[in-house]
Order: structure tokens, then C-alpha cells, then sequence
């Protein structure tokens, strides 16, 4: 006999052979309520999983553009590398003859991963004329070359001003790579006391910048550079010129510095902060033989 509810079989087949059951009958009153937390409205119904709205704090939607570029997965051959890690530490050579008679000679770079493993060097490309002449603001290019001897990245800084008062001719360094394209720029933004550089795009856009202390004192202790979105919100990394040493502060101009950036972060800024790091060497720590480092962007 076939289970109430349902209709008789057709001849020929056989009634279900497991137990059935006539529908369950709708419920004479609603379940009572869950009890909800106070100042929050209650689940859309029993065992949904949307959660809770707050009247306050309300959904975000993913609207807006993010607030630093990330990697879109189609990274420069040049570049692989940094896409991998999120810290460089950065080691200047001491040069003899420059220590001993003040002479200015050409610098040299090793950049180093958390490990201390070397990773690229930096040479140091500019005339006897302008380091005689135009001392920390001479121009120069910079070659960034893997163990292989390959150059990955190229930097050009021409001759700019260094003081606040001429906002039409701030620094600047162009950021190639690999040599000969383009990919970014470092860009001074004028301001009356605190050192600001524009991380931008090969378009001239900007994404992100540098802001430094509004005076630097490297006794005893670190000077940081703060990474921040366009709206200077937060800090997303970091720049920081490293304390070497009473000796080697006060007898030579080699320097250290460590770059925080977030891993994700889009390979092409890692570089262009890259770049953003020797700016401020040359633009602020960067001695020659009668001039002190500068401690603020007046002078």
C-alpha cells in the first residue's frame, strides 16, 4: 500500500522498499526568537551565515582603488628577485682613498637579503668634474648588477637643486629596467621642512611616498624615512638609515640603510623604493670634504 501522500505505483513496479513518512505538517506558531547581542541586529533567520550588520560600522565595498599597487603576476625577467622578499639591506664600501685624503671618488653598493647573503652591487657612474664641482648633488647614474655581472637596474639622477626655495627644480631620479625602459620615477614634492619624495609610475602617476623627520639626527641612533599612501594615512614601509659607528660616522660618509616594504607589494615600486633609498643618501648623508651631511631640506 503506497504511503499517504503519495499516489499508487503503475503496474508493474514495485512499492519503495525503504520507510516513508506522510510530510511533516507546518508548526501551529513560529519558533521563539534568538536572543541578540545588544546594539547589533539579529541573524536573518536560524542558521544563515551572513553575519551581523552594525549600524555604526557597515560593510565596506570593494570599491575604491587599493592603497598601494599590488603584483599583478607579470613581473620583468630583471626583477624576479625582488618580488621574493620584503627587506634589502644596503651596505655603502668604505673607500680608502676617500677617507684618507677627502678626495670624492665614485661609490659602490652591496645590497644584501635578511640572510646577509649578497644579491646585487651597485657602481657608481660620474665625472671628475661633478663630484669636484657639484659635491652630494652632482649628476650620476647608478648600475645595479646581479652576481652574474648583468646590470638589472639602471638609475639616473641629473643636476638638480637641493634647497627648498627653488620648487621648480627639486631632485629627481629615473628608475630603468631593464636599461633603457623606463618603469619609474622618484620625485621631490616641495615642502618648507619635511623632506617628501613622490614614488610615481612610468606614466609620471603617483602611488606612494616617502616622508622623513623634520630634522635628522644620526647620534647614537637610526633615522627613519616612513612609506605611506598618497593620503599619508598610515605606514606601508620603511627607509632607515642605519647608525655604523662613532669612527666610521665621523671619518667617512659610507652608510648603511634597510628598506621594509610589504612582499606584495607591485615588483616595479620595490625597485623605484629602491632608487628612492640612494636619492636620500646623495640628497642628505652624502659628505664632502668641507661640508657637513644636511639635517634638514633647508640646508
Amino acid at each position: 500500500m503506497a504511503a499517504p501522500g503519495y499516489s499508487s505505483p503503475a503496474p508493474g513496479y514495485a512499492s519503495p522498499p525503504y520507510p516513508t513518512t506522510p510530510y511533516p505538517t507546518a508548526p501551529s506558531a513560529p519558533p521563539a526568537p534568538l536572543p541578540s547581542s545588544p546594539g547589533f541586529h539579529e541573524y536573518p533567520g536560524h542558521g544563515c551565515s551572513v553575519p551581523p550588520q552594525h549600524p555604526m560600522h557597515p560593510q565596506l565595498e570593494p570599491t575604491g582603488a587599493p592603497y598601494m599597487p599590488v603584483s599583478s603576476g607579470s613581473t620583468p625577467s630583471a626583477l624576479e628577485y625582488l618580488s621574493q622578499i620584503d627587506q634589502i639591506l644596503i651596505h655603502q664600501k668604505t673607500e680608502l682613498l676617500e677617507a684618507l685624503t677627502g678626495y670624492e671618488t665614485c661609490n659602490q653598493y652591496e645590497l644584501r637579503n635578511i640572510m646577509g647573503q649578497r644579491i646585487f652591487t651597485v657602481q657608481e657612474r660620474s665625472t671628475v668634474c661633478a663630484r669636484c664641482c657639484c659635491g652630494s648633488l652632482r649628476p650620476l647614474t647608478l648600475h645595479v648588477c646581479d652576481f652574474t655581472g648583468r646590470e638589472v637596474i639602471h638609475f639616473v639622477r641629473p643636476l638638480k637643486c637641493s634647497s627648498c626655495c627653488f620648487p621648480c627644480c627639486l631632485q629627481e631620479l629615473e628608475v630603468q629596467s631593464p636599461p633603457g625602459h623606463t618603469i619609474g620615477y622618484v620625485a621631490q614634492t616641495w615642502h618648507p621642512f619635511v623632506p617628501k619624495y613622490s614614488l610615481m609610475t612610468e606614466s609620471r602617476e603617483p602611488v606612494l611616498k616617502v616622508v622623513g623627520p623634520c630634522l635628522m639626527s644620526s647620534c647614537c641612533g637610526d633615522i627613519n624615512f616612513q612609506v605611506k599612501p598618497l593620503c599619508e594615512s598610515r605606514s606601508v614601509g620603511r627607509i632607515s638609515k642605519q647608525w655604523t659607528g662613532l669612527p666610521k660616522e665621523i671619518f667617512t660618509d659610507a652608510d648603511n640603510f634597510g628598506i621594509q616594504f610589504p612582499k606584495d607589494l607591485d615588483v616595479k615600486m620595490k625597485a623605484v623604493l629602491l632608487g628612492a633609498c640612494f636619492l636620500l643618501d646623495y640628497a642628505f648623508f652624502e659628505r664632502s670634504r668641507n661640508k657637513t651631511e644636511r639635517s634638514t631640506v633647508i640646508g
